[in-house]
């Protein structure tokens, strides 16, 4: 497998590099944090985090057998994740949100071998009604990219998206961040963003780059947020009313909008010049080139290759179930074995339309390993397919 790596740059030692060159001292770098800025406020605690967008070669399908079948990639299954002269296989260059450890970017926030499932989301956000979330953004990618959040409230500035609203693009340094380059977020958490009356303890939320919204999408940038309910929040802010939680992202990624297409022909095909990138077929067989380019992920995994997810019989579990995307991406998550409770109403299948975001409480009392999963045929077909587990 190729492998990029990447070198992060510290905004701090930009600035000192700055000074040193020129016997000034700048004003400090507006991504960097100071002890008080990560003081609890009056109005709640100011949480922050130290996201990097990162390209990455990304493995929609780890190893070589299919985790629902047990056996070799074959037929329909092969056709998206087997490599050829035209055919880029299961690899392929992603853009991802990665934390690091603080403002130099040069360490990686280790993920626990718990929320290994994650795979190609970014840090999980977390915060409290009345906190406020503050993101300090490097882009460490080739293009740019930028943040931008649902449901908490934000100013122009940390919008994270650019349209002809009549602000001047000087006043949303957030809305398209240039390679090399940073901003800081930051994400005031009102009563509107968190728990309704009607919803568990939290409630989640999407984020992702909205530069090119749909290519960008396409090229891996999302990932979730969570608010509680305010009281509701351990100081890791976790809801102190559940035991275990899981997000999962389901979405058909659409490599031919990638950023990273010519990459990924060039890197992966036999045949790099004789790729026909036009010539379409049957979406849900992969036949052709521009097909087998169409990935229906969980967390950017399939056919039963994400880590397992775990939790207890008995237990509080939480899941917050999104998914993205354009009109291919409506889905129905589906549970084997167990049920949820949305709003009150108990079922086991999710509806699922693009940018929608749904909690759901859970508490399993069937143990075993059980398929979780896309309930479109086609989707399932693809490899819309995962496993969670529940222990006696």
């Amino acid at each position: 497998m190729h492998r990029r790596k990447f070198i992060g740059i510290s905004v701090a030692g930009a600035f000192a590099s700055i000074a040193s060159a020129t016997g000034t001292r700048p004003d400090p770098p507006q991504g960097v944090s100071t002890p008080e800025e990560q003081q609890d406020s009056p109005q709640g605690k100011i949480r922050t985090y130290y996201v990097a967008a990162d390209e990455v070669e990304w493995d929609y399908a780890p190893g070589s057998i299919n985790g629902f079948t047990g056996k070799p990639f074959e037929g329909v299954a092969a056709n998206f994740v087997n490599s050829g002269p035209h055919r880029i296989g299961k690899v392929y260059r992603k853009a991802v949100y990665r934390e690091y450890t603080d403002d130099t970017f040069r360490h990686l926030k280790p993920r626990s071998s718990e929320d290994a499932y994650l795979g190609i989301l970014g840090p999980s956000l977390r915060a409290e009604v009345g906190d406020t979330i503050r993101v300090v953004f490097k882009n460490n990618a080739s293009r740019p990219y930028s943040m931008h959040p649902h449901g908490v409230f934000y100013d122009k500035a940390s919008e994270g998206a650019l349209y002809h609203d009549g602000v001047p693009m000087a006043k949303k340094p957030g809305g398209a961040v240039p390679p090399g380059g940073g901003n800081v977020y930051t994400w005031p958490v009102p009563e509107r963003a968190g728990p309704g009356p009607n919803d568990p303890s939290s409630v989640g939320w999407l984020y992702h780059s909205h530069v090119e919204e749909m290519r960008d999408t396409d090229s891996g940038l999302a990932g979730f947020i969570s608010v509680t309910r305010r009281g509701m929040a351990r100081p890791d802010g976790t809801p102190k009313d559940v035991d275990r939680e899981f997000f999962s992202l389901y979405l058909m990624y659409n490599e031919n909008q990638s950023w990273y297409l010519e990459h990924n022909i060039n890197t992966y095909c036999g045949d790099p010049k004789g790729v026909n990138k036009l010539k379409s077929g049957p979406l849900i067989e992969g036949t052709t080139f521009k097909t087998s380019n169409f990935m229906c992920a969980i967390n950017g995994y399939l056919y039963c290759t994400m880590p397992l997810m775990a939790a207890r019989q008995g237990k509080r579990v939480r899941w917050y179930v999104a998914t993205m995307g354009d009109f291919n991406n409506y889905h129905t998550a589906h549970w084997h074995g167990n049920t949820v409770l949305l709003n009150g109403s108990r079922t086991d299948v999710l509806s699922l339309a693009p940018a929608q975001t749904l909690t759901v409480d859970m508490v399993p009392d069937n143990p075993g390993i059980w398929l979780y999963h896309c309930h479109v045929s086609g989707h399932m077909e693809m490899g819309m397919d995962v496993y969670y587990q529940i222990l006696a």
